[in-house]
Order: C-alpha cells, then sequence, then structure tokens
C-alpha cells in the first residue's frame, strides 16, 4: 500500500516538501515485489518490535490496577509459553492485537467487578479471550500455563443467568441437545462479542457453528423482552453474504466503465443499511464462505480500531458501538496473519459435538412425531449400539472414495431411516430390521470403493 504525505513548512513562500512512503507485505496473496528500478530509489526501513510488558503496564494503570506492571509480565509470558509450547494452527494469534483484547477484557471485567482481586480479573480475561480459539489437545497445555502463572487463584465465574435460562429452553424448543460442550461455545461466542468487533467461528461442517450463533441471536432477543431479567441486550438483525459466490464489485462496489457511475456492492449496501439503524439493535455482518487475502484485505480499516469501512468512491461508512462483523469460515489456510490478528477466534470441533448428540435428537423424533413404542426403540437402540461403533471402529481402515464425518454418516442414515418409517405407519419387527441394516449400508459403505481395497 503507498500513499503520499505532503507538509507545509513555515517559509511564507509555502514551499511543498513531498514524501513518498511504501508498505508492502510480499509475502500475503496478491502482493508482488517492487521492480529493481523502482526499489532501488527507496532507503529500506525496518520497524522494531513494540515492548508489550511496558504497554500492557500503561494500559492497565490507566484501568485502575494497582498491580499493572506485575500483571503485565504475566500477560506477556502466557503468550510467551503459548506460542512456544501449543500446537501451529492458523488462526493461532499472539500478537500485539491479541494482548490488547486481554487488556480491553481486563478493563471491561474491572468495572463489573471492581471488588474481585486484580489477578482474578486479568485471568479472566486471558482464558476468556483464548480458550475459545484452541483445539481440543491445546487446552490442556493452555490450562498448565494458565495454572503456573496464576498459583492459588482461583477462575471466577462471568454471570449469565439469563441467558443460561433461554439457551436452556431455546434447545429444548428446537430439540437440540444442551450438551456441555455446545453451551460453552455459545457463551464464548456472546463473551467475544462483547471484546472483538469482529471474530470468526472455525471448523469443520456440522461442527454446529451456524446452529450456535443463530440459537444466541434469538436468545438475546428473548432477553431484551425478558422483564425479569438482570441482562441488559439488545435484538439481533443479521445478514448472510457468501463472498466466493460474487464478485469483487458485486460485493464492494464498482464504477461502470462506461457511464463511469458508482454502484454500490452487497456490502456496501448492507453496512450503510445497518451503520445508520436502531441504536437499540445489534447488527451481525455474516460472511459464510473461504477466507482468503483477495477479497477480506478490503475489510483491514473495518476489523482493525478505525472501524470504517472506505469504498473506492470515497465514501467512508463508520461502524456503531452494536455492530459485528463475524465469519464462518472452515479454516484460515489462505488467510494473512494480518487478518488473523485482527479477529477474534471460535473454534469449533465435529468430533467434540459426535454423533451421539444428532442421535439423541433424532430419538426424540421417533418416540413424538412417529409415535414408536418402547419395545421398537430398545429394539433401535440395541442395533446401534451393536452396528454404528463397530462401524466407526472398521471404516478408517478401508479405502474410501471421498472421506465422510461420523456426524455425517449418522444424519445419513437417520435421514433415510425416518423416510421409510414415515411411509409405512404400519410394519413388523423383521421389517423394521430390514429396513435398518439397509439405511445403515447406504449411509455407512455407500463411499467404500470395494471389499478388495479395504485393510
Amino acid at each position: 500500500m503507498s500513499f503520499l504525505n505532503a507538509t507545509k513548512t513555515a517559509n511564507p513562500c509555502f514551499v511543498m516538501r513531498l514524501a513518498f512512503s511504501i508498505r508492502m507485505h510480499v509475502h500475503y496473496a496478491g502482493r508482488t515485489e517492487l521492480p529493481d528500478n523502482l526499489k532501488v530509489l527507496f532507503r529500506t526501513v525496518a520497524m522494531m518490535v513494540p515492548d508489550y510488558a511496558m504497554i500492557g503496564e500503561i494500559t492497565l494503570y490507566s484501568n485502575g490496577f494497582d498491580e499493572a506492571r506485575h500483571l503485565a509480565q504475566k500477560i506477556v509470558q502466557a503468550y510467551k509459553l503459548c506460542s512456544e509450547q501449543l500446537s501451529s494452527q492458523s488462526h493461532y494469534d499472539y500478537g500485539m492485537r491479541a494482548v490488547k483484547s486481554v487488556l480491553l477484557a481486563s478493563a471491561s471485567l474491572r468495572r463489573l467487578y471492581s471488588h474481585l482481586p486484580e489477578a482474578q480479573i486479568v485471568l479472566r480475561a486471558i482464558v476468556d479471550v483464548n480458550l475459545p480459539k484452541f483445539l481440543e489437545q491445546d487446552v490442556s497445555l493452555f490450562v498448565g500455563i494458565y495454572t503456573d502463572l496464576f498459583p492459588g487463584t482461583e477462575l471466577p465465574m462471568p454471570s449469565r443467568e439469563d441467558l443460561m435460562k433461554w439457551l436452556i429452553i431455546t434447545l429444548e424448543e428446537r430439540n437440540l441437545q444442551a450438551t456441555p460442550w455446545f453451551v460453552e461455545k455459545i457463551l464464548q461466542i456472546y463473551e467475544m462479542l462483547l471484546v472483538r468487533h469482529g471474530l470468526m467461528v472455525v471448523g469443520a461442517s456440522l461442527g454446529g457453528k451456524t446452529t450456535a450463533w443463530q440459537i444466541l441471536a434469538y436468545c438475546l432477543r428473548c432477553v431484551n423482552m425478558d422483564k425479569d431479567a438482570n441482562l441488559v441486550e439488545y435484538p439481533v438483525n443479521y445478514r448472510i453474504i457468501n463472498p466466493k459466490a460474487i464478485t469483487m464489485g458485486q460485493l464492494y462496489g464498482r464504477f461502470d466503465p462506461i457511464s463511469h457511475e458508482w454502484y454500490d456492492g452487497v456490502l456496501a449496501k448492507t453496512f450503510r443499511e445497518f451503520a445508520t439503524g436502531s441504536q437499540k439493535e445489534r447488527f451481525w455482518i455474516f460472511f459464510d464462505g473461504p477466507v482468503d487475502a483477495v477479497w477480506i484485505e478490503n475489510l483491514n480499516t473495518v476489523l482493525d480500531d478505525n472501524k470504517k469501512l472506505c469504498l473506492m468512491s470515497g465514501e467512508i461508512i463508520i461502524m456503531t458501538k452494536l455492530m459485528n462483523m463475524m465469519f464462518e469460515p472452515a479454516d484460515l489456510e489462505q488467510a494473512s496473519p494480518a487478518t488473523v490478528s485482527r479477529c477474534g477466534m471460535i473454534y469449533m470441533e465435529p468430533s467434540q459435538l459426535g454423533w451421539r448428540t444428532f442421535h439423541q435428537s433424532f430419538t426424540n423424533i421417533l418416540t413424538n412425531q412417529l409415535g414408536l413404542s418402547e419395545i421398537y426403540m430398545a429394539l433401535f437402540q440395541e442395533m446401534i449400539d451393536w452396528l454404528i461403533p463397530a462401524a466407526l471402529y472398521i471404516l478408517p481402515d478401508c479405502k474410501k472414495m471421498v472421506e465422510t464425518s461420523p456426524i455425517y454418516q449418522y444424519r445419513n442414515f437417520s435421514k433415510f431411516f425416518y423416510h421409510f418409517l414415515d411411509k409405512h405407519k404400519v410394519f413388523t419387527q423383521v421389517w423394521f430390521q430390514q429396513m435398518f441394516l439397509f439405511c445403515y449400508a447406504w449411509a455407512y459403505c455407500s463411499h467404500l470403493m470395494g471389499n478388495e481395497n479395504c485393510f
């Protein structure tokens, strides 16, 4: 990116001094090296690494912390140990923006829970900002790191009774299972919304990403309408955009090459509509699609502290306090480090959700909607326990045309089986077992390449 700085001197003749500066990240997608004849005209300047501990100390002091120096050093040490001991993932970031998020969360918690010890407040902020993004294998290591840094410090739990009440009610109404992991992920999304205006819900398909934030949006509206709730919240309006389904001009806007008129893109219209919307509503712009440096680099000014969408037409739209930019990618392999550092991360693994969660919901459908008797439900459960764990044990050693997850396989099985049971209202026990085996074979074995290729 290049920019022009022009300054006037104190000379009454108003002699203009011009300075050209070029800032480059040549390793990002879409960036190229400068030509040699242009490169020799400029002097290379390197930036120094900032003193994270000093910045943290000053910020904590300004927010009323008495032990700011000691706590700032612990924050920096926590990120240093995480970078050394935890696995390397594309959505992990331990830079200055990550440290700043912890400082902002600490300041917010300090205002809400001024009676708590300062070490507990900082520890709560470190956990809230970082725990949602870690893989299952890294969580135990992270717990060990902050336990060593804060020995004897008890981790305080935030008060979310009003939100939890509506979460349980909503999940039950929609026949979804309120597993501790899934409820925790929904609360982590909410906690991240309070400290970051840009966040990403990352994870493979069928991990519950879409369901999690949609449940949260519905619950926040319910909390707003609940007269007995102590939590002050606002209803949520959201708009979903697939950035890879349209061109860059259709996304951000473009100039017509013939008429030279400006045409707004989908994001420009949505952003302007939300920026001028009600001051008592939350607005979420959701990008449901792959993240790469080709289109998301234009959102850098939105995702950093500027919170401004700068269009090619010259228009600048400022994001309000109740607006959030949210992304739902499967991974961040193609995203630049600048993008990763600007967003809060919530990682959702399908293996943590598990196929048994879907099985519990499907069991409720068989009982409540189809009215299966206890005899058939007992037979169904017995065959499930007998065949599905065995299939999941054997299938990894077989050669497949495509890779499928256990959740996807169980969803196919449940859809097939529901169709047969719904179509035939009267059936025998033998027919029930035959249909089970038929659906089981197609759901779990249809993607195999053949017996000769197994094992």
